[in-house]
C-alpha cells in the first residue's frame, strides 16, 4: 500500500528535487504574468456582471451607468497599482503588507492584514472555481445542476498542478492566460470597429426589459439610489483584487526582482483597467441585461417571461453580438473565459502559501507551513488552500452571488493598512539627512501613498455599508477566527520555547543517580525477548521485567515461561482483576517515579510490526493506548522497540531481503565451506 502510494505521488506530483535547484523555479516576467495576473485577469469576467446585476434592480437607464462606475474603478486600479510598485522596491523580501504593516504600525496592526489576505486569498480560489464552474455549465448545459463536483474536481487539479513547482504550474498556466488575454482582446477590437460602422449587433437579452425592483422607483436618485450605485462599485472592486499577491511574491522573480515586480504590475494594471472599460461600454451599446431571477426583472413586450430564460454572462452575451451565437470566436471565448476563471484561483496558490511560510517564520502558524515540499513548493500551505476553498464552494454551494458578497472585504483592509504603513516608511526616511532630490523622491511617494489610502479607506467603508448585511460580516468573523488563531499559535510557541530553554548548564549536564529499566511484557514473545535484549544492552543500574495478568491461569502462564526463558532479570506481577492494564502500569510507574524522583525511569515497549497496513486494526491498540497515557507522566522516557514479522529469519541469514535499501547477504548454499574459501573469508573480514 505504501508502495501504492508513493508510486501515485510520484506520477501527480514528479519526483523531488533539490534544495540547489531552487534557482531553476524563479519566474520570468513572461511567466510570472499569468500567475499573478490571471486573478485580476478574470475578475474582468464576472466584475462587470456584478455591476450590471446591482444596477439592474433600478431599472434600465440605472444600468446604463455602469461605465462610469468601471471608470472609478479602473481609477481606483491605478492607484493601487501605483501604490504597490512603491511597495515592492521597498519591502522586496516577500512579506508585502503584513511585512509593511507589521514594521511601521505595529504586530497587532501586521496581524489584521495576515489575517484578511489570509481569508481574501480562500475566497478567490473560491469565487473564481465557482464562477468558472458556472461557465463551464453555461457552455454545457447537461451539466446543470453539478456545479459543486465540478468546482471541488478543479480545485483539487490546481492544487496538484501546484504540488509540483511553481514554474511548471506557471508554464501550464501561461498559454491559456494570453490565449484569454488574446481572445478577449479581439472582441473588444472588433467590437469597437463594429460600433463605429454601425454593424455591431446586439446582446440576446437586449430585447428584454428591467423590470424597477420594490424600493427603487427613482432609479439612482435619492439615498437608495446613492446606496446601490456604492454597492454596484463595491462589487466591481473585485478586480482590484490579486494585485498584493505580486507583493507577497516578490522573491519568485529572476533578478532584478523588485523592478520585474513592479513592471508585471504595471502590465496588470493597464490590462485589467483596459478589458473591464471595454466590456462594460460594449454591454451598453449591445444591450446586456445581467439579472438574478428573469420571472421578476425581465419582461418582454410587456409580458414577463419564463423562470428558466437563460442569462449567460456579460462576455458571452458581447462575444453573441460581435461574432454571432455559435461562432467559432463565439465558443472559443466562452471555453477560454471558463478557463481562466478556473486558473484565477492560481494567484492565491501562490500568495496564500508564501504568506503563510512567512507567518510561520514568525511563529504566528504552524511551523510545518514553512518548509517547501518534495517540488521546492509549500505544499504545506497549498493543502490547507485547497481544504479551506473547497469547505466555502461546498457550504455555499458554488454560487458565485453569494460568495462574491464575501469577497473584497479582506483585500481592501489589507490595501488600506498597507498604504497607511507605507506613509509611515517614508516619514521615517524623511527624518533621515537627504539630498534634495531624494527628499523629493519621498515626498513624491509619499504623496501617492496617501491619495491610495484615502482612495483604499474611502471603499472599504463603502465595501463594509453596502456588504455588511449581504455576507460581510462572515468575512470579518472568518477573519476575527483567523487573528485568533494566530495569536494563539504564538502564544503557544512562546511558552514552549520558554520551556525548552537551557537556564543552569550545569545543572542539566548533570547525570542521574540511578538509572531504572522497566520492560513491559505481556509473555515472553520475540518481541519481548528483543525488548529484554535493548535493555540490557543499554546497561541500566537496575532493570526488571513487568506484566500485569488478571487471573491465577495467566500468572502461571508467565511465570512458566519466564522460567523456562533463562532471562537474568527480575519478574515483578501486577494484579488486574478488572482487566484494567494501563491504569494498574501508571499507577506502579508514577509509585516509582515518586519513590526514586532523582533517578531516570526508562520503559521499554515491545511492538509487533505487521506486514500491511489494515492488520494494524486487529494488532497494538492496548499498546498504542498505553503508549499515550505514559506521555503524560513527567519524568519518564519511553523506548519503544519494534519486531516486524519474519525478521529474525532475515537478520539471521536464513532469508534474502527483496528490500533495496537492506542488503542482507544470501547464506551459502553448500554446508561446507573449503578451507580456501574460509582463508579467503579470514582475509576479507581482516582487510
Amino acid at each position: 500500500m505504501k508502495n501504492l502510494l508513493a508510486y501515485a505521488k510520484r506520477v501527480l506530483i514528479g519526483r523531488p528535487m533539490r534544495s540547489d535547484a531552487m534557482g531553476h523555479q524563479l519566474l520570468p516576467k513572461r511567466i510570472a504574468l499569468p500567475i499573478f495576473a490571471s486573478d485580476a485577469l478574470s475578475s474582468v469576467a464576472y466584475a462587470p456582471d456584478e455591476v450590471l446585476l446591482t444596477l439592474a434592480l433600478a431599472g434600465t437607464m440605472a444600468a446604463l451607468q455602469s461605465v462610469w462606475v468601471g471608470a472609478v474603478v479602473a481609477l481606483v486600479l491605478a492607484i493601487v497599482v501605483a501604490s504597490y510598485r512603491q511597495t515592492v522596491h521597498a519591502y522586496p523580501s516577500g512579506g508585502g503588507d503584513y511585512e509593511v504593516v507589521t514594521t511601521n504600525l505595529g504586530r497587532s496592526w501586521g496581524l489584521l492584514v495576515a489575517s484578511a489576505l489570509l481569508v481574501d486569498y480562500i475566497l478567490t480560489v473560491a469565487v473564481s472555481i465557482s464562477s468558472g464552474a458556472n461557465y463551464i455549465t453555461t457552455a454545457v448545459p447537461a451539466l446543470l445542476g453539478y456545479e459543486v463536483p465540478i468546482a471541488v474536481g478543479l480545485v483539487v487539479v490546481l492544487a496538484t498542478l501546484n504540488l509540483r513547482g511553481t514554474r511548471e504550474a506557471g508554464g501550464a498556466f501561461a498559454i491559456p492566460t494570453y490565449v484569454y488575454m488574446f481572445a478577449i482582446g479581439l472582441m473588444i477590437v472588433v467590437g469597437f470597429a463594429k460600433l463605429a460602422t454601425g454593424h455591431l449587433g446586439v446582446a440576446p437579452t437586449a430585447a428584454y426589459d428591467l423590470v424597477v425592483a420594490p424600493g427603487h422607483a427613482d432609479g439612482l436618485a435619492g439615498l437608495a439610489g446613492v446606496f446601490l450605485l456604492m454597492r454596484a462599485f463595491s462589487s466591481g472592486c473585485a478586480a482590484l483584487t490579486g494585485v498584493e499577491a505580486i507583493s507577497n511574491g516578490v522573491p519568485m522573480f529572476r533578478n532584478p526582482k523588485s523592478k520585474n515586480a513592479a513592471t508585471t504590475l504595471a502590465m496588470l494594471g493597464l490590462i485589467a483597467a483596459s478589458m473591464m472599460i471595454s466590456i462594460l461600454v460594449l454591454a451598453r451599446a449591445t444591450g446586456v441585461k445581467i439579472v438574478d431571477d428573469p420571472a421578476t426583472q425581465l419582461t418582454y413586450q410587456g409580458q414577463a417571461v419564463s423562470e428558466k430564460t437563460p442569462i449567460d454572462p456579460a462576455i458571452s452575451q458581447i462575444a453573441s453580438a460581435v461574432f454571432g451565437q455559435g461562432s467559432v470566436l463565439f465558443i472559443l471565448i466562452t471555453v477560454v473565459t471558463g478557463f481562466i476563471l478556473v486558473l484565477a484561483g492560481n494567484t492565491a496558490f501562490n500568495g496564500f502559501p508564501t504568506l503563510a511560510s512567512v507567518l510561520s517564520r514568525d511563529s504566528f502558524l504552524p511551523h510545518q507551513m514553512v518548509r517547501r515540499g518534495d517540488r521546492l513548493s509549500y505544499s504545506n500551505g497549498i493543502v490547507v488552500l485547497t481544504l479551506a476553498s473547497i469547505a466555502l464552494i461546498v457550504g455555499f454551494q458554488a454560487e458565485t452571488t453569494r460568495l462574491i458578497q464575501l469577497y473584497v472585504v479582506g483585500v481592501f483592509i489589507s490595501f488600506t493598512l498597507s498604504q497607511l504603513g507605507m506613509i509611515r516608511h517614508w516619514n521615517k526616511q524623511l527624518r533621515t539627512r537627504q539630498s534634495g532630490d531624494e527628499r523629493i523622491a519621498v515626498l513624491r511617494s509619499r504623496a501617492v501613498n496617501i491619495i491610495g489610502f484615502m482612495m483604499t479607506g474611502l471603499v472599504l467603508v463603502i465595501v463594509l455599508a453596502t456588504k455588511f448585511t449581504h455576507g460581510a460580516w462572515i468575512t470579518l468573523l472568518m477573519i476575527a477566527i483567523a487573528f485568533g488563531l494566530q495569536i494563539s499559535i504564538h502564544h503557544h510557541y512562546e511558552t514552549v520555547r520558554s520551556q525548552l530553554c537551557v537556564e543552569d548548564w550545569n545543572a542539566r549536564r548533570a547525570l542521574p543517580t540511578r538509572v531504572r529499566a522497566l520492560v513491559l511484557v505481556s509473555s515472553l514473545s520475540r518481541p519481548a525477548m528483543r525488548a529484554i535484549a535493548a535493555a540490557r544492552a543499554s546497561s541500566p543500574t537496575s532493570i526488571e521485567l513487568v506484566s500485569v495478568v488478571a487471573d491465577d491461569a495467566e500468572e502461571e502462564r508467565i511465570l512458566r515461561q519466564w522460567k523456562a526463558s533463562g532471562v537474568p532479570v527480575p519478574l515483578t506481577l501486577l494484579s488486574a482483576p478488572y482487566r484494567d492494564i494501563s491504569s494498574v502500569i501508571l499507577q506502579y510507574v508514577r509509585s516509582r517515579r515518586r519513590s526514586m524522583p532523582t533517578e531516570m525511569l526508562v520503559v521499554y515497549m515491545p511492538q509487533f510490526l505487521v506486514t500491511h497496513w489494515w492488520e494494524n486494526l486487529v494488532h497494538n491498540q492496548s499498546g498504542l493506548r498505553l503508549r499515550a497515557s505514559l506521555l503524560d507522566v513527567p519524568g519518564v522516557v519511553i523506548t519503544v522497540v519494534p519486531w516486524q514479522l519474519g525478521e529474525d529469519d532475515v537478520v539471521e541469514g536464513r532469508q534474502r531481503v527483496n528490500d533495496p535499501f537492506l542488503r542482507v547477504p544470501a547464506p551459502d548454499s553448500s554446508p561446507e565451506q573449503t578451507p580456501a574459501a574460509e582463508a579467503k573469508n579470514d582475509a576479507r573480514e581482516t582487510s
